[in-house]
This record gives structure tokens, C-alpha cells and sequence, in this order.
């Protein structure tokens, strides 16, 4: 038995002890953020909202408080997220798969709505950081959903709407393919044009030599950081490309394409932006 098929429920991007500055960051590219948040796993984060996904920034929290799991990886997109509704039959498939699984984790942090504050709560299942090479990949089951999609967050300045791609940075693409093979079956995995993909909902998680990530993105792609295998660029959709453009005109190193626009990875935390409607 496998998993059902994914989706994604959202995208990392580890800001370690600079969140004050990737949330003045990000919010020039015209996302609008969530209020800062506050795990009881010592973290801090803010989000920004989408129609069944969005982007986290991931930090360490006040006074040095930090999470071991998220210590030993440098700044950058490093955190690839699927829905579940049971975090427990996740843990079971991927244990009986011979994956390396880690114990489930609960956890929550408060939300403040309407002078009311209560507790966003979550289960996750997490894939060992240690021996999975792109980075830290695992199942979110959400408790309180109602207290994360709110549609108060869920417009943005640059139009955006959804998560399109997360693009990771392989040696190996067929190799790396075998971990959701063995998660999700090898239904979940096609093949075209030397990428390998795999369809998470209304987003595709791209699996692409390194070579072919510099051709398409040249000098916006993200610094391997000395790794080999590595989550390296997000695309996002957007209602209007013109629409869009407009808070990124100051960006610099910023194109702007026929059919998209791309930010580079030196502006927004290592991770490249790539824009289409």
C-alpha cells in the first residue's frame, strides 16, 4: 500500500536568525505576510497565504531559541511539505516502505483573531533531515485549519495565488525520483526531458540536474552552498504579470520574460522567484 496521491501543503524557506529581514524582504516582492508566529518548538515564522498552499519563513526564535533539525542548514529554501489528514498512517506507510521516518511531532503556536487568541495546532511527519539528501521533507496535518486560511491573508500585492513549482537540484533525478516513488507509487513520477515530476495538487515538484537548473535561470539560480542535491527555485502563480511587476520594478537583477518574471536567488533568501499567470 502506498500514500495517496500529493499535495502540497506548503514550501520552506529557512531564514535562521534573519527574520526581521527576509519578512522586509518578501514583503518587497508583494507578499503580504502573516503576523509573526511562535511555535512551541522555539521557532518563529510568517506565511504567506494562498488558495491550498503557501510559503513559510522559517526562523530561529527570540533569544537564540532554535530547533536543532533546522540549525545544521544554511539560509535558503530547504522544506518541502505535503497535506495529510493522518499523520500516524503517514508514519506507518513510510516506515513499512523502509523509509527513515521520524516519531510523530505535535506542536502549535497562538493566533490572535478579533482580540481572541487560541492555538493553531499540528501534527507533523518528518522524513530524517540527515539522510535525505534535498532537505527536509514531510506531512503536515492541520488540526485547526480554519486558524491558517484566513481570507485576510490570502491577497497579495504581486497577484500571487498559488504555489506552481518547487524546483530541486539533483545529481541524480531518477535516484532521487525513488523516494516519492516509495512514498506515493510509481504513478506519482513522470518523465520529460531529462526532469523528473512529480504532480502535488496544483503545484509540480521538479527534479532537475544542476546543469539544466543554470541553463534555464542563469545567473538568478541559487548557490548549491556546497551541496549536491538541493531545493533551489519556486514558481508562483499570479492573476497579472503586469500586475505583478509593478512592486518588483526595483529588485535588482530582476527579468523580466515574455511569459514570466524571475527574481533572483541573491534577492530572496538563495531561493530564485519564477512568476507566471
Amino acid at each position: 500500500m502506498t500514500l495517496p496521491s500529493p499535495v502540497l501543503d506548503h514550501v520552506v524557506i529557512d531564514v535562521r536568525d534573519r527574520v526581521n529581514e527576509a519578512m522586509h524582504c518578501f514583503a518587497s516582492l508583494g507578499f503580504q505576510l502573516t503576523p509573526r508566529g511562535h511555535h512551541t518548538l522555539g521557532s518563529v515564522n510568517h506565511l504567506a497565504m494562498f488558495g491550498t498552499d503557501y510559503l513559510e519563513l522559517l526562523g530561529f526564535g527570540e533569544g537564540g531559541a532554535t530547533r536543532t533539525e533546522l540549525a545544521r542548514f544554511p539560509a535558503g529554501l530547504n522544506g518541502l511539505v505535503f497535506k495529510t489528514t493522518d499523520a500516524d498512517l503517514v508514519h506507518r506507510e513510510a516506515e513499512a516502505s523502509g523509509l527513515p521516518v521520524l516519531p510523530v511531532q505535535s506542536f502549535s503556536r497562538p493566533v490572535t483573531l478579533d482580540g481572541a487568541t487560541r492555538a493553531a495546532r499540528f501534527r507533523t511527519t518528518r522524513l530524517d533531515p540527515d539522510r535525505i539528501a534535498i532537505g527536509r521533507v514531510y506531512f503536515c496535518e492541520h488540526l485547526t485549519p480554519d486558524l491558517v486560511w484566513r481570507p485576510e491573508w490570502q491577497t497579495h500585492p504581486n497577484g500571487a495565488c498559488a504555489i506552481s513549482r518547487v524546483v530541486v537540484a539533483t545529481v541524480d533525478p531518477q535516484r532521487t525520483a525513488v523516494l516519492f516513488r516509495d512514498l506515493f507509487g510509481g504513478k506519482a513520477i513522470a518523465e520529460r526531458n531529462g526532469r523528473h515530476l512529480v504532480t502535488a495538487g496544483t503545484a509540480v515538484v521538479e527534479l532537475v540536474p544542476p546543469n539544466m537548473l543554470v541553463t534555464e535561470l542563469g545567473e538568478a539560480a541559487a548557490e548549491p552552498a556546497g551541496r549536491a542535491e538541493y531545493m533551489a527555485a519556486l514558481g508562483f502563480k499570479v492573476r497579472s504579470l503586469r500586475e505583478a511587476a509593478q512592486p518588483l520594478h526595483s529588485i535588482a537583477g530582476m527579468r523580466t520574460e515574455p511569459q514570466r518574471l524571475v527574481v533572483p536567488a541573491a534577492a530572496a533568501f538563495n531561493t530564485t522567484i519564477v512568476i507566471s499567470e
